[in-house]
This record gives C-alpha cells, structure tokens and sequence, in this order.
C-alpha cells in the first residue's frame, strides 16, 4: 500500500486555523480569550504533528505570536491617566484577522461568479455533482475528530508501529459499513485505545479515499463528518447479438 502525503495548504495557513477555532467557540474576534485560543492552537499543531503534517514555519511563528500576547497579558498593565485605557496587546492579532476576513470574503464573491458565469468562457466543461466529490469536507473537521479521538486514547509509549497495520483499519472501516448506509467518522475512532491507532484509522480512512472506495463528507459547518460507501458504477448494458447470416449460396443479380 503506497504512502499518503498530505500536505498543509488544506489549511491555508494559520490564520484560517485561528478563524476556525473562533467561529468554532463562538468567540468574539474583538475579545478574544487569548490564554484558551492560545492552548486550542497549540493542541492542533501537537495532533498535526503526530499525523505527520507538514507544519509549515509560519504555523510556529504563530504560535510564538499567541504565547507573546499571552504573556503581555498576564503582566501587569501600566498605570494609565483615570479614564484612559493602555493599549490591547491583542489589537495587532485582531487587525490581521479582520484583513484576513475581508480576503476570505471577496474570495468567496470570486468563486460565486466564477460559478455563475463560467460556462460563458468554457463551452462543454463538466458538471461535478455531490456524488462525485469524495472528499466533501472542510479539512477542520478531520483534526477536530482526530482531536476528539486523541483526547480519549492513551499515549501510545513504545508501541510498535507493527501492531497496527493500516490493511487492518482499512478492513475494519469496509466491515463497520457493510449494511450500514453511512457511518459516523467518530464512530471509527471509538475503539481505538492507543493514539496510534487513532492515526493508522486516519491514513485507512484517506487511503480508502484515495482509492475511491468511500465518500467523507460534512452536511452542514462544524457538524458531523459522515462516511459513506462509494456508490457502485452501473454496469454497462451487452452489446446486441448480430443475427448469424442463414448458410447457403449468395443470389446473384438477375437470377
């Protein structure tokens, strides 16, 4: 079975992170809680990290960004003039994620018209339904059930890797589905007791993904990841017989 790479542009970047774990919490973006978002934050790039993602520098230079606000936090403020507040150590954050809203909105304004107006410029292009994306899903939703997953298991210590073949899973997932029209990605996780075993479940379940053998997707944000199996190409329907030519001579013309 050949590797899975799986790289960290799913999550464009650290602020998009930060926005998910905001809209995550019902956080307001003008008060962020920093010490919570701060630990929330670090817990992702620990379950990236065990996952082998690529953690990209600009992750950790984050990182160190929530923990120096958070220290400016705890120390004590200077005294100000009676009525005057001192600035917010979180205002440089807040303008970042406001700029980074205003981008992820005019994309979204792009991608509707790009929808709206692209069979103008590309006569014939095809037309993906639901049924054909078998990975429908904001990639949040795999590290927040991972996250769930590894909060309950235990640190899998000097375990070896050996005990948990990925060929395992993937014939554990195949046999949870059968009969069985679609199956809670959490549901995969809660046998598992080890960390280890939460992550070979996870790279079964992208392997069988990649080999098209189930669909993963999310009906609504922040709700449950489903699984479904993939649905079965119909079969093509025979060919008609061609009727055997009678034996016996060929008439000639005229006769």
């Amino acid at each position: 079975m050949s590797a899975i790479d799986i790289h960290l542009e799913n999550f464009e970047g650290p602020l998009d992170l930060l926005m998910h774990l905001i809209k995550k919490n019902n956080l307001d973006i003008y008060d962020i809680p920093i010490s919570q978002i701060t630990s929330e934050y670090l817990q992702y790039l620990e379950v990236m990290k065990s996952l082998n993602l690529e953690v990209a520098g600009e992750f950790l230079v984050m990182a160190a960004t929530l923990m120096q606000v958070k220290a400016k936090m705890l120390l004590p403020a200077p005294e100000q003039p009676e009525g005057e507040n001192g600035p917010d150590p979180r205002g440089a954050l807040v303008s970042m994620l406001e700029e980074y809203q205003r981008y992820k909105e005019a994309s979204k304004d792009m991608n509707t018209r790009f929808s709206k107006f692209k069979d103008a410029f590309y006569r014939g292009s095809p037309v993906f339904t639901s049924e054909d994306k078998y990975l429908d899903l904001d990639f949040h939703a795999l590290m927040d059930a991972v996250k769930r997953a590894f909060e309950r298991a235990e640190p899998s210590g000097e375990v070896e890797a050996d005990q948990f073949p990925i060929d395992s899973r993937v014939a554990k997932i195949q046999k949870m589905l059968e009969g069985r029209d679609w199956l809670l990605l959490d549901d995969v996780f809660a046998s598992e007791t080890k960390r280890l075993g939460v992550i070979t479940c996870f790279m079964a379940l992208l392997e069988l993904v990649k080999q098209r053998k189930i669909m993963v997707s999310q009906d609504d944000a922040y709700s449950e990841v489903r699984i479904y199996p993939a649905p079965v190409a119909a079969a093509e329907p025979a060919a008609p017989e061609t009727p055997a030519a009678e034996s016996g001579p060929v008439p000639q013309p005229g006769s």
